[in-house]
C-alpha cells in the first residue's frame, strides 16, 4: 500500500461536484480557553489527519489543545474529512472529555462536515447546521499496490473500518443500520435539514427556538422506533418460532 496523497483523496469522491470548494478550505486550527466560563471554542477548518503535515489538523492537535480542560468544548467546524483513524481518534477524543470532565460539547459546522469530519457532531451534545452546510458519508478508500492476495486483505480492512465507523453513525441515526450502509455505499450528501432528520444535528441556523424543539422530539421518536425494530429483528432471530404477537405497531407524532 503506497501513501495516499491529497489529490487521491479528492479523486476518491463519487460526487465531484464540490471537489473545487472543499479543496480550498485552508487549514485553520485554533483554541481559546474561557476562563470565565471554563468553557474551551477550538475552531477546526482544512483537511483532517497527520498526513499532510502543515495542511492538515490531527487528532493530536486536538488532544494537546484539550489537556489541562475540565470544562464544556465549542467547536467551529468547516472540514472536507481526511484519515479516517484521526477522525475516529478525535471523535472517541471528545467522547473521553465528556465522560471525565461531565462536560457538553457543542459543534457549529460553519461550512462542510464531510467524510472523517462528519464523525465529530456525534459526540456533540449539540451540533448546529449553518445555513447552506452540508454533511457527507461515503466509503472508506485507499490506494494499494500489490499482489491479488494484497488487494482481498486491504478490502478486508476497510470493510472492518467501515463497521466501526457506522457503529458511529448509529448512536445518533434515526434510521435503519442496513439504510446507514446504503447511504455509506453510495456516499451520501446532506443539507442542513437532512442532517437534522437523520439525527446527525440538533437544529439549524434557520431553526426557531420551537421547531428545533419539535424536531428533536420527532427525531427521538423516530430512533426509539427505529432501536424497537432493531430489538424485535434480534429477537425473532433468536427464537424462530416466537409466540404470536400483535403486528403493525407504529409510533406517529
Amino acid at each position: 500500500m503506497r501513501r495516499i496523497t491529497k489529490q487521491d483523496y479528492f479523486k476518491s469522491f463519487k460526487n465531484q461536484s464540490y471537489v473545487e470548494q472543499l479543496q480550498r478550505i485552508e487549514r485553520k486550527f485554533e483554541s481559546f480557553h474561557n476562563e470565565a466560563t471554563n468553557a474551551t471554542e477550538m475552531t477546526i477548518y482544512g483537511i483532517i489527519g497527520n498526513s499532510w503535515y502543515e495542511d492538515s489538523v490531527s487528532a493530536s492537535d486536538v488532544d494537546n489543545a484539550l489537556k489541562g480542560v475540565t470544562g464544556d468544548i465549542i467547536i467551529n467546524l468547516n472540514s472536507p474529512g481526511g484519515d479516517a483513524a484521526d477522525g475516529i481518534a478525535i471523535y472517541n477524543r471528545l467522547e473521553k472529555h465528556k465522560a471525565e470532565h461531565k462536560a457538553k460539547i457543542k459543534i457549529r459546522v460553519d461550512g462542510w462536515a464531510c467524510s472523517a469530519a462528519s464523525l465529530f457532531p456525534l459526540a456533540a451534545d449539540e451540533t448546529i447546521m449553518g445555513l447552506g452546510s452540508m454533511l457527507m458519508i461515503h466509503e472508506a478508500s485507499t490506494v494499494v499496490w500489490g499482489t491479488k492476495r494484497d488487494m482481498r486483505k486491504e478490502a478486508g480492512v476497510l470493510e472492518k473500518l467501515e463497521e466501526g465507523i457506522i457503529d458511529i453513525y448509529m448512536t445518533k441515526a434515526t434510521v435503519s443500520r442496513e439504510e446507514i450502509r446504503r447511504m455509506v455505499d453510495e456516499e451520501t450528501w446532506f443539507s442542513a435539514q437532512e442532517a437534522l432528520d437523520m439525527g446527525f444535528a440538533t437544529s439549524t441556523g434557520s431553526s426557531s427556538t420551537k421547531d428545533s424543539e419539535i424536531t428533536q422530539l420527532r427525531t427521538q421518536l423516530a430512533a426509539i422506533q427505529n432501536e424497537f425494530e432493531q430489538l424485535k429483528n434480534q429477537s425473532q432471530k433468536e427464537d424462530p418460532n416466537p409466540a404470536p404477537v400483535a403486528t403493525g405497531t407504529r409510533i406517529f407524532f
